[in-house]
């Protein structure tokens, strides 16, 4: 009954049908990686909230360029840990992230070089302050003060941003859109760690103006989703095909033979 599934024309059905079906499950395992990754990233984030910050060099190699180079990246284990470093701030080469939303509000992110014992730095986050009132997009905000003398900081340790664009020296602040750490340390007269801290404590105290820039957990939950959606739709091609292949056979056979037209009319009149 199924001797037609040899056929040329339903081999190469059969063909599309496997190709499409495996392609859907390569989908659905490329989705199940990132879904597996964004679940070890909010893994992370979760223990570092509660978790003892360790000294910086644990979790950020020290950089063993010259001025403007950029230490190591932060391995993937650490990322979201918690840190503690001590040194002076550099103010002379404070940094604004602009384009940076916290509460739906765009304003700005603001980075400072924490100068250590050593002569390296480790850029920090010193958290997000609000646009200037009605100075448009491009007004550069008040930046609280910085505490004078040594500073211990203890923050998240975050690695740099992908992309970058440019680094602009303005009104004797840096600015940029993302904070790409190479592009920064380019910018900087010392060797510069290869990931950052999102201040979560400082002594002194940091200024009351600063918002903690908040930590959004990967919706990970998608990637699961998009799982489920193409494996599905890949069962449903074989199966697809296997159904179509069932129609034809029982056409081939003449078991689904076509019913014959009722006659309206006849019905009618009968009636």
């Amino acid at each position: 009954m199924y001797r037609f599934l040899l056929t040329p024309r339903w081999l190469g059905y059969l063909a599309l049908t496997l190709v499409a079906a495996a392609l859907m499950v390569f989908l659905g395992n490329w989705q199940l990686d990132r879904y597996r990754g964004r679940t070890a990233v909010n893994e992370r984030i979760d223990a570092g909230a509660t978790m003892a910050p360790v000294p910086l060099r644990e979790a950020l190699p020290a950089p063993t360029g010259g001025p403007g180079s950029t230490g190591p990246a932060p391995a993937e284990r650490v990322t979201w840990s918690k840190a503690t470093a001590t040194g002076r701030y550099d103010t002379a080469n404070i940094v604004l992230v602009r384009g940076r939303t916290v509460d739906r509000e765009v304003g700005y992110e603001v980075l400072t070089p924490l100068v250590l014992a050593d002569g390296t730095a480790v850029l920090v986050d010193r958290g997000w302050v609000p646009p200037v009132p009605g100075g448009g997009a491009t007004a550069q905000p008040p930046v609280p003060a910085a505490p004078a003398g040594d500073v211990t900081v203890t923050g998240r340790v975050v690695p740099s941003e992908s992309g970058g664009g440019t680094v602009d020296r303005r009104n004797g602040k840096l600015e940029t859109r993302r904070i790409s750490i190479a592009r920064i340390a380019s910018q900087l007269p010392y060797p510069v760690a290869g990931g950052y801290l999102l201040l979560d404590q400082q002594t002194p105290a940091a200024d009351p103006a600063f918002q903690a820039v908040p930590i959004g957990h990967a919706n990970n939950w998608q990637n699961f989703g998009y799982v489920v959606q193409w494996w599905l739709f890949a069962g449903m091609s074989l199966v697809g095909y296997g159904w179509v292949a069932r129609r034809e056979a029982r056409r081939l056979a003449g078991l689904d033979k076509p019913r014959k037209p009722v006659d309206q009319a006849a019905e009618t009149a009968s009636a």
